[in-house]
């Protein structure tokens, strides 16, 4: 379909302002202007809380958000996105205070490292650590450790995958559910459609990919190592179950709906939903983009249907 009127909205908007993509920047500049990008406003969740988590690199800043719910809920394990290179937990603070409120569940937002100071594997490092510390400290918390879940969007994404493939290689921490949003699985090749598609003009373009790339991994060969490309792993048998959201407008489309039909060919319940119209990070305008608020929602059903305990007789 045509691209969504909002989405465009937003894109002349950035144009107006001079944004002239990531590629154009300095890693310092980049940073600066996703930080100053305007956010929505931030939703109450009845606890915030910052905390360090010890890791293989020192230690790793994560903040909790926990809404007012009973039993004790769910426990989302969130990595942001940014090309591995870019962005905060301050930067994606609105969407993870907005994932808890609409699902119920207490969302632990990992600030990993970031490169080009810090390259592969710090950022895997850095999603590995804080996942199995929180199965381990849940009831602390006030979540459920049997509800475990890792979540992310774009490179955020691309960790959540490699922390449950590394979770099942490892016997544990059990993970529940993978909620992967517009993912980087496969950074094997860019001989997508997707690409070729929507590879310029709509807010993530194809040269950002390849200067993310590049600040993420010291050689283009790490990517054939599936903790860079999970679609590269021997097998994806026996993972959690998977809802993946895609942007028909976003060049990494068809590899985020290549790695859905790689964990349904391996025997894994997934859902792939494909947003019509919607470029790439639609999930952080919240209050831009309509699409932002339906994903939301389609999240917290598939969390709620996926996570439900039974009731207790």
């Amino acid at each position: 379909m045509p691209l969504d009127p909002q989405a465009d909205a937003l894109l002349r908007l950035f144009s107006d302002m001079g944004f002239p993509g990531f590629a154009a920047l300095g890693v310092e500049e980049a940073r600066g202007l996703f930080g100053a990008m305007e956010l929505p406003p931030r939703e109450p969740v009845a606890v915030v809380e910052d905390r360090v988590v010890h890791g293989p690199g020192g230690d790793i800043p994560v903040r909790l958000y926990r809404p007012d719910v009973r039993p004790a809920p769910p426990l989302v394990v969130y990595f942001h996105g940014g090309g591995w290179t870019i962005g905060s937990v301050d930067s994606f603070d609105p969407v993870c205070r907005a994932l808890a409120n609409r699902a119920g569940c207490a969302v632990l937002s990992v600030d990993y490292r970031l490169g080009p100071e810090h390259r592969f594997p710090a950022a895997v490092d850095d999603a590995c650590a804080p996942t199995v510390w929180a199965a381990a400290h849940a009831a602390e918390l006030g979540a459920d450790p049997e509800r475990l879940v890792v979540a992310g969007d774009s490179a955020g994404g691309n960790l959540a995958a490699v922390v449950a493939l590394q979770a099942r290689d490892a016997g544990g921490p059990p993970i529940a559910f993978q909620y992967l949003i517009y993912p980087a699985t496969d950074l094997r090749s860019d001989d997508w459609p997707s690409y070729r598609e929507n590879g310029e003009g709509y807010f993530l373009e194809q040269r950002d990919m390849e200067w993310f790339v590049d600040n993420y991994l010291a050689s283009r060969g790490h990517a054939e190592d599936w903790r860079v490309s999970p679609a590269a792993a021997a097998s994806h048998a026996g993972l959690p179950p998977a809802l993946i959201q895609t942007a028909e407008y976003d060049p990494l489309r068809d590899q985020g709906e290549a790695y859905g039909d790689l964990l349904r060919a391996a025997g894994v319940p997934v859902r792939v939903t494909r947003y019509p119209g919607m470029i790439h990070g639609f999930m952080s305008f919240i209050d831009a983009l309509d699409a932002s608020k339906t994903a939301l929602d389609e999240t917290a059903a598939q969390l709620r249907s996926a996570l439900e305990k039974p009731a207790v007789a």
